[in-house]
């Protein structure tokens, strides 16, 4: 009894642990209570869509299935690694169109799904493309109306790794580039969008919560008049909604310039995380084996009287 006890267990590591481990959505899950945008708000998501496609066409039957549900207008990618591959994504999601860069090095490439409806006269364009150092992914930007407001959104994938420590005394320390990146992308804002309304989002690879003097971000949290991030909350509550769980950490995020802050203060608006892991039968493991190692982090506005 014992032999055949051990023969299923091996047999059943070898089918876990096989080139075949990676699973497709199993038809008794439904994903049809997974939902974020509504019809009458505004929403941006970033998504750091690790190595898309992580897994393949299993990854492009995942998010065929996930990006409608969400119903948000528009979402800002990190990590596109196959253009041809986005654009097969593009192509089975009617109601949206979808703009990828290639100027990433390692093809770690931006890119915006923007819904056709809800966001009207789309203008995307690249800045910052001659500072590597600051800017290993060149910010992508996005400008639109909706419902007649300009918005516009910077989309960026932040240099990873480091000590956790600004070294002021070497240019290519990790967090001294990020740190020169937030003040870059804050100099953009002030000189050439003063009064529109601006998100900027994306894989920032560091912590809000940091202390002052190791924060990559303090200049733009020392000027809470102007900028914000709106998802704060999240970094500062529980490790179980932040947006790498592998960590775990929050390295995802959201900043709003001060003419969203009526809309972001408005009964209905809320930043989260997208907890798609939870809707999936296995859980983050087949999240992580199929989608990503990141989860998206959502902000949803009800646009009222900005200024």
């Amino acid at each position: 009894m014992k032999k055949y006890i051990l023969l299923a267990f091996v047999l059943t590591l070898i089918i876990s642990c096989g080139d075949n481990s990676v699973t497709a959505p199993s038809p008794e899950i439904s994903l049809d209570d997974l939902f974020f945008g509504t019809d009458s708000t505004l929403e941006v998501v970033t998504w750091n869509i690790e190595h898309f496609p992580k897994a393949g066409s299993n990854t492009l039957g995942y998010l065929e299935e996930i990006i409608p549900q969400l119903n948000v207008d528009v979402i800002a990618l990190q990590e596109i690694e196959s253009t041809a591959d986005f654009a097969i994504l593009d192509a089975e999601l009617p109601n949206y169109i979808g703009f990828c860069a290639a100027s990433a090095s390692y093809d770690i490439n931006l890119a915006f799904l923007y819904r056709t409806d809800t966001v009207l006269q789309p203008d995307v364009y690249e800045i910052y493309t001659n500072e590597d150092r600051p800017f290993p992914r060149a910010p992508l930007v996005l400008e639109f109306l909706w419902q007649g407001n300009e918005y516009v959104v910077i989309n960026n994938h932040l240099k990873a790794s480091g000590d956790g420590i600004i070294n002021y005394n070497d240019v290519w320390d990790e967090e001294y580039r990020r740190l020169e990146a937030v003040n870059k992308l804050k100099v953009y804002i002030d000189n050439n969008l003063p009064d529109t309304r601006v998100f900027v989002v994306g894989d920032m690879n560091d912590e809000l919560t940091d202390d002052m003097e190791s924060n990559v971000f303090q200049t733009v949290l020392q000027q809470p008049e102007r900028y914000k991030f709106a998802d704060m909350a999240i970094a500062e509550g529980s490790s179980s909604n932040w947006s790498y769980p592998a960590w775990p950490s929050h390295l995802d995020h959201i900043m709003i310039t001060n003419e969203l802050y009526p809309s972001l203060e408005a009964h209905g608006s809320e930043t989260k995380t997208l907890q798609i892991d939870n809707y999936l039968e296995t859980g983050w493991y087949e999240y992580d084996n199929n989608i990503s190692d990141h989860l998206p982090v959502g902000i949803k506005l009800v646009i009222g009287s900005e200024k």
